[in-house]
């Protein structure tokens, strides 16, 4: 079935522990989400984009660069019940598949969000998301890097912040994959997941995907090339802003 919208969405939520208001930082001319917007409509799939914010500044803001965006409650515990919302508020029918755009992404790379996309449109599953192979200098060990565990089929077998698969001595080494935070789902699974209930392994990880496969649900997972990474930290920023400030 052909989608009647592709509509990507960006959770911009102000607060941030790490970071607080990163998405309205603007030391490039520029706020965050800006940049995250203007990346993102380079993407071939999408027919929408749409800002989903938490506060009426980046709702300002928003309106300030004539981005489109829709003011959502403050309390929401992750970024897909966010979504869900948000598609409610925007009216999105049955038919129309969401994309879910992390807010401070500034590099997201285009191709990466048409891959979600075309995973989803491939696949029965009611989501899809990506991984990468692990560029040079990236730690698999490092649990703020999640991998992806993919079956056979394409679609997730599991995501950890531990290093996986294990190489048992004797086994062959399998390269790990990195997740990429970038989800695609058809409309109506999103209020199924704001309705589901916290999993065990989604609370231990604390990774918001284990609650789709703990209910039983598939994710399918296009696997390609991605090197940008979001922005968590102020020291982050400072190096987005130099490699924007020397093109």
């Amino acid at each position: 079935m052909t989608p009647s919208a592709i509509v990507g969405i960006i959770p911009a939520r102000l607060a941030s522990s790490r970071f607080p208001e990163k998405v309205l930082a603007d030391r490039t001319g520029k706020p965050l989400i800006q940049h995250v917007r203007e990346a993102a409509r380079a993407a071939r799939s999408l027919t929408r984009l749409v800002v989903a914010a938490d506060d009426p500044r980046v709702m300002s803001a928003v309106a300030a660069f004539g981005g489109e965006g829709v003011l959502t409650r403050a309390d929401h515990p992750n970024g897909t019940c966010r979504l869900a919302e948000a598609a409610s508020l925007l009216g999105l029918d049955a038919d129309s598949l969401v994309v879910n755009i992390q807010g401070d992404e500034p590099e997201i790379e285009p191709h990466a969000i048409d891959a979600a996309v075309h995973a989803l449109l491939a696949s029965r599953a009611p989501m899809a998301t990506v991984a990468s192979p692990f560029a040079p200098g990236e730690d698999p060990d490092n649990p703020n890097i999640v991998k992806a565990v993919v079956g056979a089929d394409g679609h997730a077998l599991y995501f950890s912040r531990a290093r996986l698969p294990f190489a048992r001595q004797g086994g062959t080494p399998q390269p790990p994959l990195k997740h990429v935070g970038l989800y695609a789902y058809r409309r109506p699974f999103l209020g199924e997941y704001a309705r589901m209930i916290p999993t065990p392994l989604e609370r231990c990880e604390m990774l918001e995907q284990l609650r789709v496969l703990e209910h039983g649900h598939r994710i399918a997972v296009a696997t390609v090339a991605v090197r940008s990474h979001g922005i968590d930290t102020p020291e982050q920023y400072d190096a987005f802003v130099g490699r924007y400030l020397s093109r």
